[in-house]
């Protein structure tokens, strides 16, 4: 399990394929916090999405490792209240 303290703000946080999800804002719990923006990677967003920790593989080359590839990590993504992300919106 990955200690959360590895994990610190700005770290990239990746999919299992080594593709980028986001970056990290701070934890929030049990929870990352996302970046609302990511202008690099062309992310905008009005609001803050969340991963649960439990999605993390692991914390390596200043990088947040996710269990799932980065197209399955988008379904994992939360709102603040802990829902699902819309992606039809």
């Amino acid at each position: 399990m990955v200690e959360a303290n590895q994990i610190i703000e700005h770290m990239d946080v990746v999919g299992a394929d080594g593709v980028h999800v986001g970056k990290v804002d701070h934890l929030d719990g049990d929870r990352i916090k996302l970046t609302r923006t990511d202008e690099a990677h062309g992310q905008m967003s009005s609001h803050h999405h969340y991963l649960p920790l439990s999605h993390v593989a692991s914390v390596d080359g200043g990088r947040v490792w996710l269990s799932a590839d980065a197209t399955n990590a988008r379904q994992l993504l939360q709102e603040k209240d802990g829902s699902p992300v819309d992606h039809s919106a």
